[in-house]
């Protein structure tokens, strides 16, 4: 009997090549050489950065590589024998999908941080895994340096899940902090993220909820053991969000964050993301700037919350090299499939269908801008009340009589099939609003 209780011999040194030596490559790279003393010692084995693939070979990335380790032949990385783990960095899902497929069926275990993919194509990936024998860790896909995955798979798995809510978005929650502490407006705070680094040139996928949507569609896929369908998930940026918006949240004793939200329901899972109202004095109101959190309700453990940066080169390769030592622990004993990619066993998960939202009862706040003139907010307050909406509070900022000004509305909880019928009514008229109405969602429970 050896060391762990594994009878044989074990590998002594396991090889990971990486392909994409972009920002997260580049961190995952460091990691590895930097800690490798201290990986070695907790793995057990050598973990040796044996390949490096990229279509560029000669910007300075900042790391210093061992001589021949970077090219541009992935066939070379692929068909290595010395190179048991293959870590995926290059994004997207087309290439990348096939360098993962490619990689399993030459019976290499794989690492990635894709949540686009993983979000998308999971099933597929997940299936040819098994298929080949080989283990999967996708740790970095959700909130960079902070281990929500492995906490769901293994250190709280013994629980049912309630629920889960996240902050899962470094840029939006940068955009949302500098306009409730500055002042500014979403187009301003985003140009001031985009100046900082923490957003992309074309920030779509980060303002518009998808990215946020594809870490919540991994998370509750692996909370509740079934395929999670991102298409299938209500998605919400924060673009209607305003300075105005931020400040009548911190009069109702409030804060805006984009929320990534899911709830486990008898039949159905409640899963959706969007700008949320949350209490001001909870803790993941005080998340702030590029950081990202999420709050997980147990069964058995209660309440627990993670916090961490979500991005950045040294947080994603720690999250990511998390992964390779995970592998290379299974690699080194020849224990492969010990931890089910998909945190169940495969032939025990089960199909759970995503509740409409149109089902979604909670508080609402409503900003109308209205002409200030009699009559107008007995009509709007009319209309909620046609569809069984009643209005908890109502404050208008400013009289300018025969002008434009914002009245703010709190509802009791409503359902969203009455708010959104009641909306169409309000927005088509006129005579009641000067433009569409902005609604955000009120998180009471769990936040």
């Amino acid at each position: 009997m050896t060391e762990g209780g594994v009878t044989g011999s074990m590998k002594r040194e396991i090889g990971v090549g990486i392909v994409g030596f972009g920002t997260v490559g580049s961190g995952t790279a460091a990691v590895l050489l930097r800690n490798a003393d201290l990986i070695e010692r907790r793995v057990g084995s050598a973990v040796r950065l044996k390949r490096i693939v990229d279509l560029d070979v000669t910007s300075d990335r900042g790391v210093a590589l061992p001589g021949g380790v970077l090219s541009t032949d992935l066939r070379g990385l692929l068909g290595d024998a010395s190179v048991d783990i293959v870590v995926e960095l290059v994004g997207g899902c087309g290439a990348a999908k096939g360098i993962l497929l490619d990689a399993m069926a030459a019976g290499k275990s794989v690492v990635t941080a894709n949540k686009a993919l993983l979000a998308t194509h999971g099933e597929e990936v997940f299936a040819a895994a098994g298929r080949a024998g080989v283990d999967v860790g996708f740790e970095a896909s959700v909130g960079g340096g902070m281990p929500i995955l492995r906490a769901l798979t293994e250190g709280l798995a013994a629980n049912h899940y309630v629920s889960l809510a996240g902050i899962l978005n470094g840029t939006c929650n940068y955009i949302l902090t500098r306009m409730e502490r500055e002042g500014l407006e979403f187009g301003d705070a985003l140009a001031q993220a985009q100046a900082a680094g923490y957003a992309e040139a074309d920030p779509g996928c980060d303002i518009e909820g998808l990215d946020c949507a594809h870490k919540l569609a991994i998370m509750a896929g692996l909370a509740w053991g079934t395929p999670v369908d991102v298409k299938e998930m209500y998605t919400e940026g924060i673009q209607r969000v305003t300075a105005l918006d931020l400040r009548c949240a911190a009069e109702l004793g409030m804060t805006v964050k984009l929320l990534g939200v899911a709830k486990r329901g008898e039949t159905s899972i409640e899963a959706r993301v969007h700008p949320t109202m949350i209490d001001a004095g909870t803790p993941l109101a005080r998340v702030d700037g590029i950081y990202n959190a999420v709050h997980v309700v147990g069964d058995a453990v209660g309440d627990v919350m993670l916090y961490g940066q979500g991005a950045g080169a040294r947080p994603t390769g720690s999250a990511v090299v998390s992964d390779v030592m995970d592998l290379a622990r299974n690699v080194r004993l020849g224990a492969r499939g010990r931890v089910p990619a998909t945190s169940f066993q495969m032939d025990r998960r089960a199909a759970i269908p995503i509740r409409p939202m149109e089902d979604l009862v909670t508080r609402y706040y409503l900003r109308c801008m209205v002409r200030d003139r009699p009559g107008v907010l007995a009509g709007i307050a009319g209309v909620l009340g046609e569809q069984g909406i009643s209005l908890a509070s109502v404050r208008q900022q400013a009289r300018r009589e025969g002008r434009t000004v914002p009245v703010v509305m709190m509802t009791h909880r409503a359902a969203e099939r009455a708010v959104q019928a009641a909306l169409r009514s309000i927005n088509g008229a006129a005579e009641l609003v000067a433009e569409p109405v902005t609604v955000i969602r009120v998180e009471d429970e769990n936040p």
